[in-house]
């Protein structure tokens, strides 16, 4: 089956970030990435980590002593994980970060949208066609055209601002999917979703200006949740972007959704003596950022 984030190949995919490292016995990937100014390292993933055996999480972590000051992450929300597997590895941080909103792909379609959402969709259908891609490389160009408005629109930065070269790479990945959204035969919206141990992810999303006219999210919001409904358990429609709290992107994402899945962001530091004049380096020994001394990074 299809694994998604938990794989060499997605991990590899962020190669301008940072080297692809395993976790072997919990069959997770990580990026190993240089600290600036220094022969160190640090790892982190994104967006999640994800792993087959949770409770040699912490044996593995360890391992890495001597070889990374730091390791933060957000494990995936739907981890087969319990509390504790975290805490033991994470004894540093562990604490609630977004919440995610996700379908339960057992449930009818009708019963999952919400009522305002069916109507938006409808009416969406009548203007724009939706096109499932199970081969979505071919789309890399038509993709990339609508992900440079979303970079322009969004101010996407960072790991998120993913290159021509990384989005090649997933979209080779199994369980890769593309939906695209297309008005008078014009592409105008576009999603991609990672299949992996049953979950679908809406892995990034983008679109033109007539788009937003069409309403052509609703038409594809709602035409995933028909196309996976026989192929995976769930949908995990993800959180807020980025740090926003505004709550608009989460009163739409609940209308597709019959319920939330918590997340968490974790940390553990190895080499304290490091981390700590890394820190004082930085000017950031008092922050509540995980690592500190990346403080005002786009990570």
């Amino acid at each position: 089956m299809p694994t998604a984030y938990r794989s060499r190949d997605y991990a590899e995919s962020l190669a301008e970030f940072g080297e692809a490292a395993a976790l072997p016995a919990s069959g997770g990937w990580f990026l190993r990435r240089p600290i600036a100014g220094h022969d160190l390292h640090d790892g982190m993933t994104y967006p999640f980590l994800c792993c087959a055996d949770w409770r040699a999480l912490d044996e593995d972590i360890e391992s890495w002593r001597g070889r990374l000051v730091s390791l933060a992450v957000v494990p995936d929300p739907f981890g087969a994980y319990q509390m504790s597997d975290l805490e033991r590895a994470f004894p540093d941080r562990v604490i609630p970060f977004k919440q995610h909103y996700a379908a339960d792909l057992s449930v009818p379609v009708a019963r999952i949208v919400s009522a305002h959402h069916a109507r938006e969709a409808a009416r969406a259908f009548r203007r724009v066609q939706v096109e499932v891609y199970e081969d979505p490389l071919p789309m890399l160009d038509v993709w990339l055209g609508l992900f440079d408005i979303a970079i322009d629109k969004f101010d996407i930065r960072g790991i998120r601002r993913f290159s021509r070269a990384a989005f090649a790479r997933q979209l080779a990945l199994p369980g890769a999917f593309m939906t695209v959204a297309s008005l008078e035969g014009t592409p105008v919206a576009a999603h991609i979703q990672l299949v992996g141990d049953g979950v679908v992810y809406a892995h990034a999303a983008a679109a033109s200006p007539p788009a937003y006219k069409v309403g052509a999210a609703y038409a594809l919001y709602y035409r995933e949740l028909e196309y996976f409904a026989d192929k995976a358990q769930w949908i995990d429609w993800g959180g807020e972007a980025g740090l926003a709290q505004d709550g608009k992107l989460s009163s739409f994402k609940a209308g597709w959704s019959t319920g939330v899945r918590q997340s968490y962001f974790c940390g553990r530091i190895l080499d304290l003596v490091r981390y700590d004049q890394l820190g004082r380096e930085a000017g950031a020994a008092a922050t509540a950022y995980f690592p500190a001394y990346r403080v005002g990074e786009f990570n």
